[in-house]
């Protein structure tokens, strides 16, 4: 965590954002909703009936806290330490002498331990807590929460172990937490734990789930880990069980586990992926679509996803140093995750459609949002896995940054103000200071403060979009084609390298197989995606009415992207089809229309919005 600190720019302002604002209303709304007064009735014999939340809502409260160690862990603020402190006392009062800990089940009132293994998610909200303690472990060290963890690890292997129950949670998570937890410990029980639920999915051992929302492909349990083509199914569920086979399959040295990851993100993210970096098509079972099936006004993009997505492709990058991987993670995160807060950090976006056909009702920061989809963000939902999902990926957001690799090899993956004080593989100690106003600007300064004697190896990424990018440096310069351009040679005190990434304005057209965006094209700007709204647009003018001019390129101007369209008068019909290819209503008009980036769409209030555009037949 000490190695990287974001010192300005895009992310640190999100950063202090989540850690000012963001943190306090997630514990908050908690307390309000009683969520966490469950683990009190839960250590006091006073549960019942009518137990508030999901049973789920656990998972949320050890997010929070995984949020705020990582946060304690970045600044050392003596108000994070202290809401660590006071939720896990909580927590730990509820544990059970032999480590079960679960507000939900297992108590007066409530059903038996492990009765509903499909949808009753007491895996997956220890998976939370183990991933909360791994936060504590490496930022803190060994203490309460640690302790409480390792309680519970150890009554998952003795339950579910080899000689225990051969069965699996409906929503995958414990094998992450086991596996990071085992890695952080240095206790081998944990990631064979993970290792035996990660090979136990995929034979049926789940029910089927009723009313046509994927039968036992929504759990991943159709197929095994090893022979699956693609991801299916409830999106983030796949996603976390793909997080964690990554790290079964490297702490196992395991590398036909590894290789069916990585066909499998090859595969959806090459057909079952928007263009925001979101996933998820189907809003019936928070689900992958079959490919190519990607409408841009049905795109669910839970948050979680990209939350998840990240995981993913963060561990796929650490194995297999490909960096195709750090360019979702850059194209998720200016365009998925950071979209989900509102600027002042106390309200989200659960859903993440690509167009909203009319704009959403006013937000009610008062009330609980019993909906997922929405035109505008929510205080809070009925189901509020995202917010916290949120914070906790935001306060680690730098350790994304940059990775050391081998004896002398420094990577810059992702680009912001930042200080880094990095400990190469040799021990050698290497300092950077990186300035840029990047995404705004595509100019990264990069200033040498301490350096080791011997040459090193410093790669810089160029994004897959970025033709065209060049690398000055000693007072020359030379292209750097997308991948990485590579400095190789001892580096001076004092010395600057500067790469320049293109950041004019693109258009960005869809493959012919995607049905619902044929005839339509989207701009993107560096690592932004644009998008239309309709609080841009003049009275009378509909983003129905546009059609984008793709023989004028997009500018950028007055601080903003534009572009050339023709807009029609809509017009009223008894049918909406005709027998002719061109449209009926009145002629166009050519017209400037100025492009925002999505992140930002509904923070001036509810907006009708559009990524994907209709292109003016040439």
């Amino acid at each position: 965590m000490a190695e990287v600190t974001l010192t300005g720019g895009f992310w640190a302002k999100l950063q202090q954002t989540n850690a000012a604002a963001t943190l306090a209303h997630c514990e908050e709304w908690m307390e309000r909703l009683g969520w966490l007064a469950n683990f009190d009735h839960a250590a006091d014999g006073t549960t019942g009936p009518e137990r508030p939340g999901w049973p789920f809502s656990d998972s949320e409260v050890y997010k929070l806290l995984e949020a705020l160690a990582w946060e304690y862990g970045r600044t050392a603020d003596p108000v994070h330490g202290a809401a660590v402190r006071r939720l896990t006392a909580r927590i730990a009062r509820a544990q059970d002498p032999d480590g079960y800990l679960n507000t939900a089940y297992g108590h007066p009132g409530r059903q038996p331990r492990y009765s509903d293994l499909e949808f009753g998610h007491e895996l997956y909200c220890t998976g939370h807590l183990l991933q909360a303690a791994v936060a504590r472990l490496r930022t803190y060290g060994e203490d309460e929460l640690t302790a409480v963890a390792r309680r519970a690890a150890d009554h998952v292997c003795d339950v579910f172990g080899p000689s225990g129950r051969p069965d699996i949670c409906g929503h995958p998570e414990i094998e992450a937490g086991l596996a990071e937890l085992g890695r952080a410990l240095g206790e081998p029980r944990y990631v064979e734990q993970a290792r035996l639920f990660v090979e136990r999915r995929g034979h049926g051992r789940l029910a089927n789930v009723p009313f046509g929302i994927g039968g036992a492909a929504y759990f991943q349990d159709d197929e095994p880990v090893r022979t699956a083509g693609s991801w299916r199914g409830h999106v983030v569920r796949q996603l976390y069980l793909a997080a964690a086979a990554v790290d079964v399959a490297v702490e196992t040295d395991d590398g036909e586990l590894l290789a069916a990851v990585e066909r499998q993100w090859a595969h959806t993210v090459a057909r079952r992926t928007y263009l925001t970096g979101g996933m998820g098509s189907r809003h019936q079972g928070e689900a992958f679509g079959d490919d190519w099936e990607l409408p841009a006004d049905r795109a669910y993009c839970e948050t979680c996803a990209g939350v998840a997505s990240v995981m993913v492709s963060w561990r796929l990058y650490l194995a297999t140093g490909d960096l195709k991987y750090a360019d979702l993670i850059e194209r998720t995160g200016y365009n998925l995750i950071a979209a989900s807060p509102r600027s002042d950090g106390r309200a989200f976006f659960y859903a993440n459609p690509l167009h909203q056909r009319a704009p959403g009702p006013a937000a009610d920061d008062g009330a609980v949002s019993r909906r997922a989809e929405g035109g505008t963000r929510a205080a809070w939902f009925d189901v509020s896995c995202c917010p916290t999902n949120v914070a906790r990926t935001l306060a680690t957001w730098q350790t994304y940054l940059a990775t050391v690799a081998g004896e002398r090899e420094l990577t810059l993956l992702q680009y912001a103000d930042a200080r880094i004080d990095a400990t190469l593989g040799d021990g050698s100690p290497i300092a950077l200071d990186v300035e840029t106003a990047y995404p705004d600007d595509g100019t990264i300064a990069i200033r040498v403060r301490q350096a080791p004697p011997a040459p090193v190896t410093l790669r810089l990424r160029v994004p897959a979009w970025a033709d065209g990018a060049w690398l000055e440096e000693g007072g020359g310069r030379r292209p750097a084609a997308p991948g990485a351009v590579v400095v190789e040679r001892r580096l001076r005190v004092g010395e600057e390298l500067r790469l320049h990434l293109p950041l004019s304005p693109r258009h960005t057209w869809p493959d012919p197989r995607i049905d619902a965006l044929r005839g339509c094209v989207a701009v993107e700007r560096g690592p932004l995606v644009l998008c239309a709204e309709s609080v841009d647009l003049p009275p009378g003018l509909t983003l129905d009415a546009i059609a984008v001019d793709t023989a004028s390129p997009p500018t950028d101007r007055s601080g903003g992207t534009l572009i050339r369209a023709s807009a029609t008068t809509d017009a009223d019909h008894a049918w909406p089809y005709d027998n002719r290819p061109a449209p009926r209503d009145t002629p166009a008009q050519s017209t400037e229309v100025p492009l925002v980036p999505y992140h930002q769409w509904a923070e001036r209030g509810p907006s009708a919005m559009r990524v994907w555009l209709p292109a003016a037949p040439r």
